[in-house]
């Protein structure tokens, strides 16, 4: 079996108490921890790779962004899903072939650019292209941005979530998504429904589990968690 069919095989049968929970390394480092706590696969953070590199979110170019990919890759043994923003322009053919090059066995697309939403029909366009070009080689997580753009209606990412699905998404991710809403979304999702947690106080993965969500991500959060401590330790030191 395949890395990628051992990261599909993984979403399969959650039940409420036991999401998928996929920590989010920055780099090699940080991925070897993850592992060696005993988490079976891991998902990059676009932004806590940016801030490892020296960006700002959304400003790491392309090749940084595809090496930082395949360092952390390399580093661990467990299936790695990365986070590739908006695809960075790239043909999906193309983008098909840098990820699969990194070694990554899935990735998550957003649904918006520079603050703003797509078009959603012409993406679920773009999306059937990228499942096209990998086939079965790579777990695509579609990112769903209503609630991060300000659009506060269910029904709107409802929608939009059916036409990635119908376009070949394994999973859907409504970025933002307010705990109370999960339910709502589970019941009008189809398939593997991703959630996040970005802060220390957020919620659980089992409260998440518990409101539908298949698996759980946490975004730059757990590199701004090791950056606090550091700053501690650093303050210590002075």
């Amino acid at each position: 079996m395949s890395k990628a069919d051992v990261f599909r095989a993984l979403h399969r049968h959650r039940t409420p108490d036991d999401p998928l929970v996929l920590p989010g390394p920055w780099d090699a480092a940080s991925a070897r921890v993850f592992v060696e706590a005993g988490f079976p696969a891991l998902a990059t953070p676009s932004a806590g790779v940016a801030a490892s590199l020296g960006y700002e979110d959304g400003q790491v170019p392309a090749d940084e962004m595809f090496a930082a990919v395949a360092r952390i890759v390399r580093a661990v043994d467990v299936p790695v899903s990365a986070d590739v923003e908006g695809g960075y322009g790239l043909a999906p053919g193309e983008l098909v072939e840098r990820l699969l090059e990194t070694g990554a066995v899935g990735c998550n697309l957003e649904d918006s650019g520079n603050g703003v939403l797509k078009d959603p029909h012409r993406h679920a366009e773009w999306l059937a292209e990228v499942r096209a070009a990998a086939g079965d080689r790579l777990f695509v997580n579609a990112r769903v941005d209503t609630f991060a753009r300000g659009v506060a209606d269910p029904a709107r990412a409802i929608e939009r979530a059916a036409l990635y699905v119908a376009a070949g998404a394994d999973c859907v991710y409504p970025v933002g998504a307010p705990l109370a809403v999960l339910p709502l979304l589970r019941a009008g999702i189809q398939g593997p429904l991703n959630a996040g947690v970005f802060t220390e106080d957020g919620p659980s993965p089992a409260e998440l589990g518990a409101r539908g969500a298949t698996r759980v991500t946490f975004g730059p959060g757990l590199q701004r968690r090791a950056a606090r401590a550091l700053r501690e330790i650093a303050a210590g030191l002075r």
